[in-house]
């Protein structure tokens, strides 16, 4: 299984190194370093790079999801989102071309949620959570999955910064198989596994958590970083020695 995912997950971020870094040039704060994940360019799937106020995503005109999302937090963004009011107000990304977009109507009657890669929850600003529903943010998530499993992975990831002492890089995206489900008029594609990778910069240190997008998931024992690359394909921090 592991094998089959190595080779579809490759082909689910390729692009050009050089059009992603370019297009980030105004949100590489939310990245490790500056650095823009290194990914193998085998196929083109259409990717944009997109800038929001308080993440950044790698977008997929072909899944109609993102493959990746980049967020800088640490201890006082942390404290500050826990009184922002959520506003549940989804939207499609109008910055993106009609066909490459997911919509609303793409996740209606689906049976999945619209799952948050950069998670509401963090987002510390009025704009940075408004901005936090747009579709370019989101991937078809299995509801109990969504609601209990990953919301406590998400929960535990904020619970860790603010006890960190500097900035905690956070890379969230998902993770397709060879037989790819999708929902609604656009073929949105729906993961077959979500990653959440926490690099601790002043510690030097990471790990990430690997789950099965399905409801009865359980939450398991993070991975270690090379393990990550290993099953992904990718160096989402070309730096970093774990």
């Amino acid at each position: 299984m592991i094998k089959k995912l190595l080779c579809i997950t490759a082909l689910a971020v390729t692009n050009s190194f050089a059009f992603a870094a370019q297009d980030f040039a105004e949100c590489r704060q939310f990245f490790a370093n500056g650095e823009i994940p290194a990914i193998d360019h085998k196929q083109e799937l259409s990717t944009r790079a997109l800038c929001f106020s308080n993440f950044a995503v790698l977008h997929s005109g072909k899944s109609h999801t993102p493959l990746y999302v980049a967020e800088k937090l640490n201890r006082d963004s942390v404290i500050a989102a826990k009184d922002n009011e959520r506003t549940n107000r989804f939207f499609a990304d109008a910055r993106l071309p009609q066909k490459e977009r997911a919509e609303l109507g793409d996740y209606k009657d689906s049976g999945y949620d619209r799952g948050h890669m950069a998670p509401a929850g963090d987002m510390d600003t009025a704009e940075g959570m408004a901005q936090s529903f747009s579709l370019a943010n989101i991937v078809p998530q299995a509801p109990q999955n969504n609601r209990k499993a990953w919301a406590s992975i998400e929960k535990a990831t904020r619970k860790y910064v603010t006890r960190a002492s500097g900035d905690v890089y956070v890379i969230t995206g998902p993770v397709f198989d060879s037989n790819v489900e999708t929902i609604g008029s656009n073929k949105v594609w729906v993961p077959k596994y979500l990653f959440k990778l926490v690099y601790d910069k002043s510690a030097n240190k990471a790990w990430a958590h690997w789950i099965e997008n399905a409801d009865a998931a359980k939450i398991g024992k993070p991975i270690s970083y090379a393990e990550l690359v290993q099953r992904t394909g990718m160096d989402f921090i070309p730096a970093l020695i774990n």
